[in-house]
């Protein structure tokens, strides 16, 4: 008998695949399905640090300021409320109510504002634990790289002072010592890191001069990327590891837990397949599984990380060498 069974945060998850935070998971009745048909967990929409603060300023203007700032901009006052702030705590309480696999709220944010006290009610409306969605674009080029590296550390500071659920980390790749930065990380006291966050990548439509968004959905040829990392770094930090992007098929799932990962989160593929795409990855890991003669995920996982592959300069090498320069 297989046992799909593992431990991502101190979370018991009853496989290894759980549905990152996207549109896909704001409404009730798609964390429904998606505990339907299998997913381990459910990471819902992120909640904005704008929507945040927008939310603290109408309490503010409401005449009750405790823990908020009064400093707001016009602009936010008029952010979309699509994703209300009472609406997505009464979210948080429905969904542990219908479902038996663990909620995990998610907020992207960019600094460690008063917002963060908005974390303990996120914790009091039954949240399983907390993923923060972190990326400060290194776009100013007036700072250093250690003033915007500091503001993560900032804000798990605050936030893991804040709450007693388990935090996580979803980061990017843009750093000029990611595997130090990542290792760094994990000392904080985080759960989990997640390991990358999506972007939102402009394009220019050149007939209309508008900026437009491309790229949205990952592609399964992206999943090297984080693939790498994973085996990289899984045996040197001190947190568990969910590996995002690319994620199409079980035999992706199956990889990233070679690599070291302890869970994947997958939506590109949900979206252009729909929640029954998670039977068929399960019972790829499964019938995989089956022909290796692996009873449960601890028997393989990190099994081709650097520490453990029988060839860990693979993941380290740049260039195309074999492939490019004749040799064979």
């Amino acid at each position: 008998m297989v046992n799909l069974g593992t431990t991502y945060m101190g979370l018991k998850l009853k496989n290894p695949i759980i549905v990152g935070s996207s549109g896909l998971t704001n409404s009730l009745e798609n964390i429904r399905e998606a505990a339907a048909n299998g997913a381990a967990a459910v990471v819902l929409k992120s909640l904005f640090e704008e929507q945040i603060t927008h939310h603290a300023n109408y309490t503010l203007s409401q005449g009750d300021s405790t823990g908020f700032y009064p400093e707001a901009e016009d602009y936010i006052r008029n952010y979309t409320r699509s994703n209300d702030l009472d609406n997505y705590l009464k979210l948080i309480s429905d969904c542990k109510k219908a479902v038996d696999i663990p909620i995990i709220a998610s907020i992207n944010c960019v600094s460690a504002n008063e917002w963060i006290d908005f974390a303990r009610r996120i914790e009091e409306a039954g949240a399983d634990a907390i993923e923060l969605n972190i990326f400060v674009l290194p776009s100013n080029p007036l700072n250093k790289g250690e003033l915007n590296e500091a503001i993560y550390f900032e804000i798990l500071e605050k936030i893991l002072n804040t709450v007693k659920i388990p935090v996580s980390a979803k980061i990017s790749y843009y750093f000029s010592g990611l595997a130090s930065m990542i290792v760094k990380l994990s000392w904080t006291g985080i759960s989990g890191l997640v390991m990358f966050n999506r972007f939102f990548s402009p394009d220019i439509d050149i007939e209309r001069f508008e900026i437009k968004a491309t790229n949205v959905f990952s592609l399964s040829t992206e999943l090297s990327t984080s693939l790498r990392w994973v085996a990289m770094l899984s045996s040197k930090v001190h947190c568990d590891i969910a590996a995002s992007t690319g994620i199409h098929d079980g035999k992706a799932v199956i990889k990233q837990l070679l690599a070291g990962a302890k869970a994947v989160q997958i939506a590109s593929v949900l979206y252009k397949k729909g929640f029954k795409e998670i039977p068929l990855m399960l019972d790829e890991i499964t019938d995989w599984m089956k022909r290796h003669n692996y009873k449960s995920l601890d028997q393989f996982t990190g099994k081709m990380s650097v520490k453990e592959a029988e060839n860990p300069a693979a993941y380290e090498r740049v260039q195309f060498m074999k492939h490019f320069s004749g040799i064979e």
